[in-house]
């Protein structure tokens, strides 16, 4: 197995998030690979008073413009580092979304965050990273929230 030389590392902007990113511009940087940072976002339907709020095409295109702004702002404070950089925003749910643009651009490696979260926790809102471990068919690296 040779080294990775595209990286992908899927973001919620969350801390255990930003650790993935920057653990995978360290290792772009000693492995002289590109990373690709990637987000991926939903728009389900809003109960408001017994109604549901229906999610029209401007309001589909606030959430992608709000998504896109968010990301190319954390990329662009990541720029500086000498890492080859790339930004994808996804509509869609995350997990399908991570493996599909894995094949999408030949990434040789998966750097995702973990909240590690233990039980109802878990229960309730699942993992994404632990559905990523079990099923994605390149390697996976978990990146652990920490203290």
């Amino acid at each position: 197995m040779s080294a990775p030389k595209v990286i992908l590392v899927p973001t919620d902007f969350s801390d255990p998030a930003n650790r993935a990113v920057d653990y995978a511009i360290e290792l772009a940087e000693k492995l002289g690979a590109g990373v690709t940072v990637m987000h991926a976002y939903e728009i389900r339907p809003m109960n408001f008073l017994d109604r549901a709020l229906v999610n029209t095409t401007d309001v589909t295109e606030r959430f992608r413009r709000a998504a896109q702004d968010a990301l190319d702002s954390a990329v662009a404070r990541l720029n500086t580092r000498g890492v080859a950089l790339m930004s994808l925003v996804r509509r869609g749910e995350a997990h399908d979304l991570i493996e599909a643009t894995a094949e999408e651009i030949s990434a040789d490696l998966i750097v995702i965050g973990t909240h590690g979260r233990r039980g109802l926790s878990r229960f309730l809102l699942g993992s994404v990273a632990e559905l990523i471990v079990r099923t994605a068919t390149r390697p996976v690296l978990t990146v652990h929230a920490g203290k």
